[in-house]
């Protein structure tokens, strides 16, 4: 099999010795450690505290006990695990540079942690890190760009049935579930997706909307149609919440669980993307919280994206709490309404009255729900619109229980100038400097104030 990225060999083998030099066993099979040209690294306690993982409340954890079958010792230890996974994940993606080919956890407290690589030689580097290494054909970008071609041909295409590809890590392919496999085979041919990045999968039913939807509060559409509060959220001065696109149009009017009238959708977009907002009127707060179970408040500390394999819960009206994993994210799915991408799919159920609600991981705001197929009963799936693309696009700022909690000091307490700014969503690989200093993005999220780059080396590399 070639090796690409030659140039990189040099500095591959050194930061593979730097990290070998450094690492330690941290949590339950997971190790964290820093190159030499790098500030200390977040062991894996300080990675849960700076995403909170101590603030999951007893329903969610309770939920994550019931559906994936764990004690409440596993569930918390699952949460830490999955903060330092993602930590850890997100360094490995920054030295491995083209050779990354994505990275997934697995087990049940989620110990396991597995880097992929195009490279034989970043072996030892991911080893070092305590992760597993795969040597696998096709790089992380290659999969994107052949997924991008899918979508692209899609746009064109009726996809109805072959409605639902990603870009699947663990098995190194782009798969393509379809109703008829010929028009699985007819849109990778459109896209001219060789066949050997791809996989296609046989499916029975199409995905639909959960249009009669709650997340955590039911709000209701015109007077008429009832869809789910996402996450509340404020632009500005303005307070409002994000939901599904599909709930409402731009201009529609909102009115509240208790028939109250609450808002405006101020943007909408489905399909293409499953995103909208609503503000709300002087009546109506904003808080960092989603509705748990038995009316307990979940609470919510931020928005970093949990890895594939990780946990995650969903609250809606119709079927209360229930929590599964992150099955792929970069995923594109078709509706009798259209193809939206790219999406989050999960295995954890939703019936309709669950559209438009809250998927959380720990107390890391995750996305909306958008749709999916089966039920609660017989067992099913779902997606879920990005909450960072969504908070990205609207210039939306989540609301959470953030503050000073973030970790770390950042010498004094004064202002330390750089481009780095409290409600910008930022990706990994994404270069901002404070402090004087450049640090490279590890983990998608939403900065907030004490989640200033030199505070949280789980989300922030210094470069």
């Amino acid at each position: 099999m070639p090796h690409r990225h030659r140039h990189r060999r040099g500095h591959s083998r050194a930061m593979g010795a730097a990290v070998a030099a450094t690492a330690a066993l941290l949590v339950a099979g997971l190790s964290g450690s820093a190159s030499a040209d790098t500030a200390p690294v977040a062991s894996a306690p300080d990675a849960a505290r700076a995403l909170r993982t101590d603030a999951a409340p007893p329903a969610l954890l309770h939920a994550m006990q019931r559906d994936l079958g764990l004690d409440r010792h596993q569930a918390e230890r699952r949460l830490v695990n999955e903060a330092e996974a993602g930590a850890t994940a997100g360094r490995l993606r920054a030295a491995l540079g083209g050779d990354f080919a994505g990275a997934w956890v697995r087990g049940a407290e989620s110990g396991t942690l597995t880097v992929a690589t195009t490279d034989a030689h970043d072996v030892t580097a991911i080893e070092a890190r305590g992760a597993e290494a795969k040597v696998v054909r096709h790089s992380l970008a290659e999969l994107d760009a052949a997924k991008a071609r899918l979508d692209r041909a899609a746009a064109d295409r009726d996809t109805a049935d072959a409605p639902v590809w990603y870009v699947d890590t663990r098995t190194n392919t782009v798969v393509v579930e379809a109703i008829r496999p010929a028009a699985a085979r007819s849109l990778l041919a459109a896209a001219g997706v060789d066949r050997s990045l791809a996989r296609v999968e046989a499916r029975t039913e199409r995905p639909r909307t959960f249009y009669d939807l709650r997340g955590g509060e039911a709000y209701y559409i015109n007077s008429s149609t009832r869809c789910s509060i996402g996450f509340p959220i404020t632009k500005g001065t303005q307070q409002g919440f994000a939901t599904a696109g599909h709930c409402g149009r731009a201009g529609s009017s909102t009115t509240g669980s208790n028939q109250v009238a609450q808002g405006t959708f101020q943007g909408s977009i489905f399909p293409g993307r499953d995103m909208a907002w609503v503000a709300t009127n002087s009546s109506w707060t904003a808080t960092p919280y989603v509705l748990g179970a038995g009316g307990q408040n979940v609470q919510v500390t931020g928005s970093t994206a949990a890895p594939v394999g990780a946990s995650v819960c969903r609250s809606g009206s119709t079927t209360g709490w229930h929590c599964g994993t992150v099955a792929q994210l970069n995923t594109s799915v078709t509706y009798q309404e259209g193809t939206i991408s790219p999406v989050t799919r999960t295995t954890v159920c939703a019936e309709p009255g669950d559209s438009g609600g809250s998927f959380i991981s720990g107390s890391q705001a995750q996305g909306v729900t958008s749709g999916g197929s089966g039920d609660c009963r017989s067992g099913g799936e779902t997606f879920f619109q990005p909450i960072n693309a969504l908070l990205q696009n609207y210039g939306l700022t989540l609301k959470t229980t953030g503050g000073d909690d973030g970790g770390g000091d950042d010498g004094g307490g004064e202002e330390p100038g750089g481009t780095w700014a409290p409600g910008t969503v930022y990706q990994p690989g994404d270069a901002v400097t404070y402090g004087g200093a450049t640090y490279r993005c590890l983990q998608g999220h939403q900065a907030q104030q004490g989640w200033e780059p030199a505070n949280v080396p789980a989300l922030w590399q210094r470069v």
